[in-house]
């Protein structure tokens, strides 16, 4: 869920270089290369011959961002921005399991009594 939140909020620009009916260079990020950067035998190869016949032409497709959730982000203050990562923080240490204490002498067995104690040396609790 919060990769597609991520991607929504991004704009793409593709940039599309057509030489005639053809296509000669694609560009998702930067600029595409044009005719003139290219050597053929094509009448389009030449700046001269681009600027002069206009054979060549460049198509741009943007894909635009969700701008409600991009004017959101910008709205949030810093005192928002440090409540909203401590609530995080507290809210994923909230259910954190506690660490059992260790018992060393829990299979401990005491030594045999062979005598009453308390009764050889005359000691009651009252």
């Amino acid at each position: 869920m919060a990769l597609l939140v991520l991607f929504s909020t991004f704009s793409i620009t593709i940039e599309k270089h057509f030489c005639g009916d053809f296509l000669v260079d694609v560009a998702y990020f930067g600029n595409s290369k044009g005719c003139a950067d290219e050597v053929g035998e094509d009448d389009c190869d030449t700046k001269e011959v681009i600027q002069k016949k206009k054979c060549c032409k460049d198509e741009i497709q943007q894909i635009e961002a969700q701008e409600d959730l991009q004017a959101a982000l910008k709205k949030l203050t810093l005192k928002k921005q440090q409540f909203i990562i401590a609530f995080i923080h507290t809210y994923n240490n909230l259910y954190l399991d506690e660490e059992k204490e260790i018992v060393l002498y829990k299979n401990y067995s005491p030594p045999n009594i062979v005598a009453d104690i308390q009764v050889l040396h005359e000691v009651f609790i009252i």
